[in-house]
């Protein structure tokens, strides 16, 4: 997709896996992460943090390139009414994959795109901006995982940068029975639904 030339694209984001995907829909766009404070808030269901995070990711991105249309993005992996953030060890790593295995989860992902400085219809102030901030919801059923088999994938390290301490596009799609909703969105980034927000505001 080439975006109108005016448009420089940032991704608020160090995800590898977001890049990955950005890059695979034809999106030319730079990286700029941004330093925020991405600690849940209290009683914050995972709707409400996914879009606060990736509102808050894009905001800081923006504030500081008023030239650019932002993306920010933000995932996290809901069970038992406890969201599972990436795993700060080996040991919460395990803990979490014994949580979801055999068993169905859902993953909330968040997108904010920002666009500010841009010409306000019927006039010439070019003060106006263009934000959008909104979240997807794919169910996620793991198949039966035995303690072995955990200890075994966590020692691979792909489960230590991930949302739930899995990958669902790497090693983590073996232990994946199916899912209800967008691959994408699982993978960190609903792309289909990110790029028809980007024709819109163009």
């Amino acid at each position: 997709m080439n975006l109108a030339d005016q448009d420089h694209v940032i991704l608020a984001s160090a995800s590898p896996r977001r890049l990955e995907l950005l890059t695979q829909a034809g999106v030319k766009f730079e990286v700029v992460v941004p330093g925020v404070d991405e600690t849940p808030l209290k009683d914050e269901s995972p709707q409400a943090m996914v879009e606060r995070l990736a509102a808050l990711k894009a905001g800081a991105v923006a504030a500081t390139r008023p030239d650019a249309l932002v993306i920010g993005a933000d995932t996290t992996v809901y069970i038992d009414g406890v969201s599972l953030g990436k795993p700060g060890s080996d040991e919460e790593a395990c803990e979490m994959l014994g949580m979801i295995q055999g068993r169905t989860h859902q993953v909330w992902g968040g997108i904010a795109v920002i666009r500010s400085g841009i010409p306000m219809q019927g006039g010439t102030s070019t003060s106006g901006s263009i934000s959008r901030v909104w979240s997807h919801v794919t169910e996620v059923t793991m198949r039966q995982m035995s303690s072995t088999q955990i200890k075994e994938y966590v020692a691979t390290r792909e489960p230590l940068d991930k949302a739930g301490s899995y990958a669902i596009q790497g090693i983590g799609l073996q232990y994946v029975d199916s899912i209800k909703g967008s691959y994408s969105n699982v993978v960190g980034l609903n792309i289909a639904a990110l790029m028809g927000v980007l024709r819109e505001v163009r």
